[in-house]
């Protein structure tokens, strides 16, 4: 084994493990890693990527090595993975460049300081709250909200035990302020008044991936996403649970009722506050702004619609299909914007998280009705999901009849293999 062949196979698990903390599914990890082999003259890699960690050799039988996955990554590092992942394949950046960029993406600091990120978490908790439940009280409460959540957020960065607790700590206190607003009657709809501030950190956007892995054959990381982020789900719900019996509130209280009083202009103006807020707590590059927000606007118009027409199953559906198409469009015309990047804020909208998080705490708060809201959150997460694959499998067909045109090609062409065997 070579010196270079050793460069190489630690650039691929380096450039893996950070693929994956960017969120992406393991699938389209191993196809895009083994693009990259190839193009590095590897044909023959064989790759496992994990929500934990990438094993991968160069070919059967050579050594193999393993790279653990630290943490997820800002949107801004997501962009500079894929862009160095885009220079190899396009043969413009050596490995030791690449591996010199990778090492030295994590210690990359934030484009805005803390104090601007904070700002940036309130707006967008201010923005869903304007989208989900556009009442005046309820989105004042969603920003204060908003500002406690940060300040847990910020202690558990410094202390583990708050770290560990936070799902269920940042509930809790949430739970009691919102119960005891809507005894005071300052406030209807006390339980959906808690997911705007508290929609950055449910598992939304985890749970549909773990469903689009489990699709897509991907088992093994499919299950332990999905565990994972059910458990997460409870933790939050523990937190809300506390607080009913500390705060009493009648169990009628606790139900999706949406509150509506603010007029047509609440949910432009959400949109705007997401996309800002996205941009300063994210940090990612000012360029890509326009373009998550038109692809925000793209997902919340396709949501709206279903709901409005087929219920929350087809509101999910179409949103995710149209954040996915939405998405690859923005990079088919700017081949240098980052997919991934413009897509995942829409997660955001699609609240699947959310949706999770009012069905669990009122299956335990009332047994009687809430098996049929769990029915309710396990048909829109598996409408997402399918959206996804639907939009992804129209999109790559899209991209490739587009590719054809660009060369000069007849649009007829072999499609994209299968995976042969689940893992």
């Amino acid at each position: 084994m070579s010196e270079d062949d050793d460069a190489v196979r630690t650039l691929l698990a380096y450039l893996g493990a950070a693929m994956v903390a960017t969120g992406q599914p393991v699938s389209d990890v191993e196809d895009e890693l083994a693009e990259v082999s190839t193009a590095l003259g590897f044909p023959d890699v064989q790759i496992a990527a994990s929500p934990t960690g990438v094993f991968l050799n160069l070919a059967s039988g050579l050594p193999a090595t393993f790279e653990s996955v630290q943490g997820g990554l800002r949107l801004d590092q997501s962009a500079e993975v894929r862009s160095i992942r885009h220079r190899l394949s396009q043969s413009a950046l050596t490995v030791t460049g690449a591996t010199t960029e990778l090492l030295e993406l994590r210690q990359r600091p934030p484009r805005y300081p803390q104090w601007m990120a904070n700002l940036g978490w309130i707006g967008i908790a201010t923005g869903i709250a304007l989208i989900l439940q556009p009442g005046g009280p309820n989105v004042v409460f969603a920003a204060v909200g908003a500002v406690v959540v940060v300040v847990l957020f910020r202690l558990g960065q410094r202390f583990s035990l708050i770290a560990t607790l936070l799902p269920t700590l940042a509930a809790f206190l949430l739970a009691c302020g919102v119960f005891a607003a809507a005894n005071a009657d300052l406030l209807d709809g006390p339980l959906r008044t808690l997911l705007p501030p508290l929609a950055v950190l449910l598992p939304g956007a985890l749970i549909v991936t773990a469903m689009s892995e489990l699709a897509a054959g991907d088992m093994v990381a499919g299950a332990s996403r999905l565990t994972f982020g059910l458990v997460q789900l409870l933790l939050f719900t523990l937190g809300i649970v506390a607080a009913s019996h500390v705060v009493t509130v009648p169990a009628e209280e606790l139900t999706n009722l949406r509150v509506d009083a603010l007029g047509w202009w609440a949910a432009p103006l959400g949109l705007i506050l997401i996309s800002v807020g996205i941009g300063v707590l994210e940090s990612p590059p000012v360029r890509l702004l326009p373009w998550i927000t038109v692809v925000l606007v793209l997902a919340f118009a396709a949501q709206s619609f279903g709901q409005h027409v087929g219920g929350a199953p087809l509101g999910s559906f179409l949103g995710a299909v149209a954040a996915t198409l939405g998405a690859s469009l923005v990079e088919a015309v700017r081949p240098n914007l980052p997919r991934l990047v413009v897509f995942l804020p829409a997660f955001w909208l699609l609240v699947p998280g959310s949706l999770g998080l009012l069905s669990t705490t009122t299956l335990v708060t009332n047994p009687n009705g809430g098996g049929a809201n769990a029915f309710g959150v396990v048909t829109v997460v598996c409408a997402i999901a399918v959206g996804l694959l639907v939009g992804a499998a129209t999109a790559r067909s899209f991209g490739g009849a587009l590719d054809r045109v660009r060369r000069g090609y007849p649009l007829r062409g072999r499609g994209r293999p299968g995976r042969s065997l689940p893992r």
